[in-house]
């Protein structure tokens, strides 16, 4: 049952693709019929027993699955969130290109992305985060502009990158505990005597995760993504796809780590950075979803600081466990509801620029009201459900005691997230549009009703939630924390106690300050909203980029650059070509050598054939051996030539014979040609067809002209990584061996 979570919406991708072929609408309907299934299954399956299932022998390790109560929590809501994203998708996408593709590759990563959260062991879970990364950037790219394809290369990059180095640490974790199985990471750990060798391990793995989930300083795909995406893919990579890689971080910080104060710390340093920039990020820019992506970044980093809260309190860390738990899924909860609000926005407008799409939302009630459910929530108004995982998360900072800076950055991350959503609901729904505001008044039709159900039903989830906590949410919370190893409650929570009440005051009352003082004042200008953010500050820019495009190539191109014109394996591959392939050729065409060794071994067969042939037992049998071996030697003589005629015909079709000296004197064509002559004089060649030379040059010249190219391009830049990975690997393993 678990396998069919992870494979059936798979295969149903090929169905969805090829009833995509034929209607537009069979296509959205088997989308529909996919997820809805999908989410029946997880309902089962979570209201059922604890289970596992594995796949023997699939790469080598195989595939190990597992249901324990955090996963039953998670496979609910990522069927959820699929399913109402692909409710919307059908008239988001009426307009689009490529609707096939996206369908097709958006339940490929819907089973990509279960595996990751139903893995028993770290290998698993590598397998299907590698699967989901592959399949969900063509989501990126899906319009295909400039600014799409960028977006896509950077996000690929961060995935390739990220999926090297978490591999390199399941490499030397298998090499010192034996084992990437989750449930006993931490015995094996806590006996390994080589704790150096854990931390490196331990790195990787948060190194390549920590890409997933936005972490910084590996967040820059996130801004960059989520506004070139469709905004039902935008809701997905926000609210379900960093949550894969919050779930690698929690796999060893939970076991590996489990109450290590010094790994709780750096996840905690790590977490509040996240928290504190993607809320600046997300308060400077005046993009829809690029808001909504930076906002991800925080929310992200407010898991994480429950995370590091968690390894440094011990195993009195309940409050934190819970608190990074809850925030998880109601971060999932936030972003779909506003991420389909700004799909909903985008289908109309086709804009995302908030100075272009404001007022536009300021006569549509729905609309309005599932926004500002989906503000507050993750504004942390109390009676919502951010209320409450946050004053968990911010008890859990007051718990450890000496963490006030911790505690005030959080305070002041959620001001900031206030005033940021603020901006984007007062922008879009109360203020007015200086010249479009009356179009958008009369346009009444802005969704139909698949579209309102997906927004709408999602938006009443966040005040249930919130207005039933100690019931709800503590039980979501009670049955998911197995996975967090955390220790029992010592005490109940009163969420509205009136401590509780002034964090979130706090926070409320520097969301309004920021938003008077420096979104109304310092952010707009003659009634414009304005990014003041400076683009020097980009690290892709600033870091990055030049240094996998210019620093990396400009010390390992020049290797690259002498094997490519030649100017060692040149020399040494002519002389090996005229001198003892060169010799042995004409030696062998003139038959110096083999020729009487041939005729020798003639004589001998015809004398055997004479015995053999006059007998009535073996002479049938030698006849239709010497037919047999007859008809093996031509089809295996005939065979180069086969592929020369398919290479012809497909990659090289438009080859010609070179003009020009330089071209005719070339090393591959005359070895080519050398081919060709002794064809023509055994006589299964035509003279002048040239085939092996025309050939020999074709590739020489495209591999050349490769070469040259390749030392400016991202690829060579990530070749270039995994060399260097490869070998800090080698030695790392070598080292602690």
């Amino acid at each position: 049952m678990l396998l069919l979570l992870i494979f059936c919406p798979m295969a149903l991708g090929f169905v969805c693709y090829l009833l995509g072929r034929r209607s537009a609408a069979l296509r959205s309907l088997c989308g529909v019929a996919a997820t809805g299934l999908e989410l029946a299954l997880s309902l089962v399956l979570a209201l059922g027993p604890m289970r596992a299932e594995s796949l023997p022998g699939i790469c080598s390790l195989g595939l190990s699955v597992e249901l324990d109560g955090f996963r039953k929590v998670y496979i609910v809501i990522v069927a959820l969130m699929w399913f109402m994203t692909m409710l919307l998708s059908d008239e988001y996408f009426a307009r689009y290109h490529h609707r096939g593709r996206y369908y097709f590759f958006n339940l490929m990563t819907l089973g990509a992305t279960m595996g990751v959260f139903l893995a028993a062991d770290l290998f698993t879970a590598f397998i299907f985060f590698e699967v989901m990364s592959f399949t969900s950037y063509t989501w990126v790219i899906q319009e295909e502009t400039p600014g799409a394809i960028r977006a896509a290369n950077t996000y690929l990059a961060v995935a390739v990158i990220g999926g090297l180095v978490a591999l390199m640490g399941l490499f030397l974790l298998q090499n010192r505990l034996g084992t990437t199985e989750v449930a006993r990471l931490y015995d094996l750990a806590l006996a390994c005597p080589d704790k150096t060798a854990l931390w490196i391990a331990g790195g990787c793995i948060l190194f390549g995760f920590g890409a997933k989930a936005g972490m910084f300083p590996l967040h820059i795909w996130l801004p960059k993504a989520h506004p070139v995406a469709p905004a039902p893919a935008s809701a997905l990579l926000s609210g379900v796809l960093t949550k894969s890689g919050v779930w690698g971080i929690l796999a060893i910080s939970c076991n590996i780590f489990r109450h290590d104060p010094a790994w709780g710390t750096l996840i905690l340093t790590l977490g509040t950075v996240t928290m504190v920039l993607g809320a600046v990020l997300a308060t400077f820019s005046i993009d829809l979803k690029r808001t909504l992506a930076c906002s991800s970044m925080s929310q992200i980093g407010f898991v994480l600081v429950g995370v590091g809260m968690m390894g440094i309190l011990g195993e009195e860390n309940a409050l934190a466990a819970r608190g990074a738990l809850l925030h998880m899924m109601n971060h999932s909860l936030f972003k779909l509801v506003l991420f389909e609000c700004a799909g909903v926005v985008y289908m109309n407008l086709h804009k995302l620029d908030l100075n272009e799409i404001r007022g536009f939302g300021r006569k549509k009630p729905l609309l309005k009201i599932a926004f500002l459910l989906g503000a507050m929530g993750i504004g942390g108004v109390p009676l919502l459900n951010g209320y409450v995982s946050k004053t968990l998360l911010h008890e859990a900072i007051v718990e450890g005691g000496s963490y006030r800076l911790a505690e005030w950055l959080f305070l002041f991350s959620g001001g900031l997230t206030v005033a940021y959503m603020t901006k984007l609901y007062v922008c879009i729904f109360a203020e007015k549009h200086p010249e479009k505001q009356a179009e958008f008044d009369e346009n009444r039709h802005y969704m139909n009703l698949r579209s309102a159900i997906a927004v709408c039903v999602p938006a009443l989830i966040l005040p249930i939630l919130g207005l039933t906590a100690s019931r709800s949410m503590d039980a979501i919370a009670s049955l998911g924390t197995d996975f967090f190893r955390a220790g029992p409650m010592e005490h109940a929570v009163h969420y509205l106690s009136l401590e509780n009440l002034k964090g979130a005051a706090v926070s409320l009352a520097i969301g309004a300050l920021v938003y008077l003082l420096v979104v109304r004042k310092l952010l707009m200008r003659d009634g414009r909203y304005v990014n003041l953010w400076p683009s020097k500050l980009d690290l892709e820019d600033l870091v990055y980029r030049p240094l996998l495009l210019s620093w990396l190539p400009g010390i390992l191109g020049p290797v690259c650059a002498l094997f490519g014109e030649n100017r060692i394996s040149g020399p040494v591959f002519r002389w090996i070509l005229d001198v003892p392939l060169g010799q042995g050729s004409r030696l062998f065409g003139e038959n110096r050598i083999t020729g009487p060794a041939y005729r020798l071994g003639v004589d001998a067969l015809g004398t055997a054939s004479d015995l053999t042939g006059n007998n009535r037992v073996s002479g049938p049998l030698a006849k239709k051996l010497m037919r047999a071996g007859s008809i093996l030697m031509h089809a295996l003589l005939d065979l180069p030539d086969a592929a020369v005629y398919v290479l012809h015909r497909t990659f090289y079709r438009e080859s010609r014979i070179p003009t020009g000296e330089r071209a005719l004197e070339s090393l591959p064509y005359r070895a080519g040609d050398r081919i060709d002559r002794w064809k023509v004089r055994h006589g299964t060649e035509n003279a002048g067809e040239h085939r092996y030379a025309r050939l020999n040059y074709r590739v020489w010249r495209t591999l050349r002209a490769t070469t040259h190219r390749i030392t400016g391009n991202l690829s060579f830049a990530l070749l270039m990584l995994c060399v260097a990975l490869t070998v800090v690997l080698i030695y790392v393993i070598g080292y602690h061996m």
